[in-house]
């Protein structure tokens, strides 16, 4: 399985628009986020999207235009959803599936209702998608996928993560109730949030993502959805221990999911 990390940066990007500090005036282009995204491919031709934020169409410009067998959504703010509409010119190559909790569909409805079916217009880019509502621990297939939704908190919103074996993207969490995090046991690599160094209401901390990943004795985890208070990439990876890194937009990493 191959994961590229289309952006890694929290709701505002990185550089924030207007911000003085040293690290939205970096140089280093690990410094410059895009909102957060991943694309998983597989050598079996299976293409999934997590998140489709404001940036989509630029992130997804140097890859071949292939159908999404896929995308997966942790939750309805804007951030993580914004780009959705960008996602027509894909419908030339068919319907394109959208899978998210009852929350965050049930408001994409109300928000984008043309998008989904409930529009009064005709052709004209309509977009061709099939919403599919997911349930944490209730596992569904993608191609040659198995993919289980977890429940996590965002603050009081309950949201979306993914286990796809042995492998889990779990972004916007700040804490997960026993049950659930029951279902992360055995991951092996993972995807975590950690928005900065001092402690968030709705967001893990880098420390935070560091003890979460610990407690789940995984091998190995990328730390993503950053803010600019996080502090340049390099400090970044500097506070982390062996088998833990700071990811960045364009990273890929490869990885076993068996």
């Amino acid at each position: 399985m191959r994961l590229t990390f289309l952006g890694t940066g929290t709701s505002t990007g990185i550089p924030v628009i207007g911000c003085p500090c040293p690290v939205c005036h970096s140089a280093d282009p690990h410094d410059n986020r895009l909102r957060c995204s991943v694309l998983l491919e597989d050598a079996d031709d299976v293409k999934i999207l997590i998140d489709c934020g404001p940036d989509f169409r630029a992130q997804i410009m140097p890859f071949p235009f292939k159908r999404f067998t896929a995308v997966l959504l942790t939750h309805e703010h804007y951030d993580h959803v914004g780009g959705l509409d960008d996602l027509r010119p894909y419908n030339l190559l068919g319907t394109t599936d959208i899978y998210t909790n009852d929350i965050c569909a049930t408001h994409l409805e109300q928000r984008m209702p043309y998008c989904f079916g409930k529009s009064l217009q005709i052709g004209g880019g309509v977009p061709d998608f099939a919403m599919h509502r997911v349930y944490s621990g209730q596992s569904f297939r993608v191609g040659n996928l198995d993919i289980m939704p977890i429940e996590v908190m965002h603050g009081r919103l309950p949201i979306t993560a993914y286990r796809i074996g042995t492998f889990a993207y779990v972004t916007d969490m700040k804490s997960i109730g026993e049950q659930e995090k029951n279902l992360l046991q055995g991951v092996k690599t993972l995807v975590v949030n950690g928005l900065r160094v001092t402690q968030h209401p709705t967001h893990q901390s880098i420390s935070e993502a560091v003890a979460f990943a610990k407690s789940l004795n995984v091998r190995r985890a990328w730390l993503t959805h950053f803010c600019h208070e996080a502090g340049f990439h390099s400090e970044i990876q500097k506070m982390l221990p062996n088998g833990y890194f700071a990811a960045y937009d364009g990273l890929q990493i490869s990885f076993e999911i068996d």
